[in-house]
């Protein structure tokens, strides 16, 4: 007798179907307070917009919001000739009209430069990490269409030492032309953004070289370049406004070049060679490229100086000078703006505030922590006046970043950040500079601008009261249908999501929470409420991130935003979502409600 096989089946049938958004309890109950017989009218919607929303706004402007609503909806049955039904009033809530932010520049942009938060990039030529990576004009024009208004340049000699490349000094990095660079610049310095661009220079060059960048920036820029009379420091930074659209060069005075090379040659035979050697990891993770970075310093055989080759070539730059005035170029002096370079004599020389001329001071992340132990007042009373740069540490060779709060609270105005990667102290720098319609400059809070009858300044140790609380309500989310494969969560079922939400702030603010996660769905609706005592709601940013539930691997990601607190409308708002690199989904977006009390 023959012998049959017999072949079971399993067949698991995906569960992809999207079920309808539908408004919550909650906004079906205020569209019942705000309409009569189904219907907001005009004077409706003025109303709900008054006491929900709490905008300022005239009938006139109603009206306007009323009409854009209707004509986005004309092609759909909600369509109503002069009214919303409640389909219509919802999908107005959750539309793109219904910012959680004022998108407009509002700031007054007439104060000095000094008195803004200004959107830096650190090694904005940079394609990766900091060790072996390429050197190009595309990140430069990346950061300038993100509205990044500080773009950082490495100039050395080229091989023939007849020109002038870009590049990390002391690496592996592969160079680009500083023609290239400034051309890029030229052309897309005011995409995004109208104020001005800076562009701090870290110098490596010999005279006659610094002479050929001095011909190349008037070539290049022209009339759009911000020069100030004679050579001599500022006495008072210009404005915001009255720069529009002007190009300021900021660098350490010209100084001696082979001075300069033994300086930081001497430095790194006096034994400091771990941020060569020591690559532990940091606080960010630092990516799959570290092994190959590890490998590469080892077989390159050099110091790796990285940045702190910039706080050692700062340093003494006055002594320097005086000791080489026939090897300066006089062209080259004459076009920088924004006088950089660290004085002789420790750190309590440098925050010395001079009533005659402004400066710029660079202090690494670490340098800036120790600093504010000790020097915390003097730091804010150095940068009502002048400007203080801030960027990353040695270590950090995957282009990773810091906590921007550290140099915010102390009035830092180029907290430097590497725009190459991604991570959660980048999403809080974008935060920040969503506001004031993301120019690039944020006016700081008037308690870091301003001194007391003693001439006392705002501690950034001293511990605050809780001044506010902001209260949010997470309602639920919709769109990763469209914007994700169907199988990117999960390849059976819809995604398993949950929400945190959270401060950035000063240290006693900083905190997240989380919702509980909905299983199989791809429009949560969590319906949860949150409360977070401030302090200082002047510096916070709110973070807000949903992920996916994974039992078994790392939960997948869902998207992110940071917004500013002090831009935050309150009201039920529609808050876009964006990519770990910032970029916003075409659909993904939260309905959540703020309240600031």
């Amino acid at each position: 007798m023959s012998k049959q096989t017999y072949r079971v089946c399993f067949c698991f049938r995906r569960r992809f179907r999207l079920t309808v958004s539908e408004a919550p309890a909650e906004i079906k109950t205020l569209f019942d307070q705000y309409s009569e017989n189904g219907l907001m009218t005009l004077d409706h919607l003025h109303r709900f917009l008054t006491d929900v929303q709490k905008e300022d706004l005239t009938k006139e402007e109603a009206q306007a919001v009323l009409d854009h609503s209707l004509h986005d909806f004309r092609h759909l049955s909600i369509f109503h000739r002069k009214a919303l039904n409640l389909e219509a009033f919802f999908k107005y809530l959750f539309g793109n009209t219904n910012s959680p932010i004022n998108t407009k520049v509002h700031h007054d942009m007439n104060a000095p430069l000094s008195h803004y938060f200004i959107h830096t990039g650190h090694n904005s030529y940079l394609t990766g990490n900091q060790l072996s990576s390429d050197c190009s004009d595309v990140p430069i024009i990346q950061a300038l269409h993100r509205g990044v208004r500080v773009i950082e340049l490495d100039i050395w000699p080229n091989s023939n030492k007849d020109d002038v490349d870009v590049l990390h000094g002391g690496t592996l990095t592969a160079p680009v032309a500083l023609d290239k660079c400034f051309q890029s610049i030229k052309e897309h310095a005011f995409v995004a953004s109208e104020y001005p661009v800076v562009i701090t220079l870290e110098d490596h060059l010999t005279p006659n070289l610094q002479a050929k960048v001095a011909k190349m920036i008037t070539e290049t820029f022209g009339d759009v370049l911000f020069s100030p009379p004679g050579s001599e420091c500022l006495k008072e930074f210009p404005s915001p406004e009255s720069l529009k659209r002007r190009v300021i060069i900021s660098t350490k005075p010209p100084q001696e070049y082979l001075e300069a090379k033994a300086a930081a040659e001497k430095a790194a035979a006096a034994g400091d060679l771990k941020r060569g050697k020591s690559l532990a990891p940091d606080e960010e993770a630092w990516g799959r490229e570290v092994p190959e970075l590890k490998r590469a310093v080892a077989e390159d055989d050099k110091v790796i100086e990285l940045d702190e080759e910039e706080s050692k070539e700062e340093e003494d730059v006055e002594d320097v000078e005086s000791k080489s005035p026939q090897n300066v170029a006089p062209e080259y002096k004459r076009l920088i703006a924004i006088h950089a370079g660290k004085p002789k004599g420790g750190l309590s020389e440098c925050l010395k505030v001079d009533p005659n001329k402004v400066r710029r001071l660079s202090l690494s992340e670490q340098q800036l922590e120790k600093a504010s132990d000790t020097y915390g007042k003097d730091i804010v009373r150095f940068t009502q006046r002048n400007i203080l740069r801030v960027y990353p540490k040695g270590i950090r060779v995957d282009s990773s970043n810091y906590n921007p709060m550290i140099g915010w609270s102390h009035g830092a105005q180029m907290v430097a950040f590497n725009m190459q990667g991604y991570g959660r102290s980048l999403w809080v720098m974008q935060g920040m500079f969503r506001a004031n319609g993301g120019c690039g400059y944020v006016k700081k809070p008037d308690f870091l601008l301003t001194a007391g009858p003693n001439n006392e300044v705002f501690d950034p140790k001293h511990k605050l009261p809780v001044v506010k609380t902001l209260k949010v309500k997470v309602y639920m989310g919709e769109g990763w249908y469209y914007d994700f494969k169907h199988t990117h969560f999960d390849a059976y079922s819809p995604p398993d999501f949950y929400a945190r939400v959270g401060i950035a702030g000063v240290a006693a603010d900083t905190v997240m929470k989380k919702t509980k996660t909905l299983e199989d769905n791809w429009i949560p609706a969590w319906d949860e409420e949150f409360e977070f005592p401030l302090t200082c709601p002047d510096l916070a940013v709110i973070r807000i991130e949903v992920h996916e539930y994974d039992m078994s691997e790392k939960d997948d990601f869902g998207g992110q935003t940071s917004l500013p607190l002090s831009e935050l409308k309150r009201g039920i708002r529609a808050v876009p979502l964006h990519d770990h690199k910032g970029e916003k989904y075409k659909s993904v977006k939260l309905l959540m409600h703020f309240d600031l009390v």
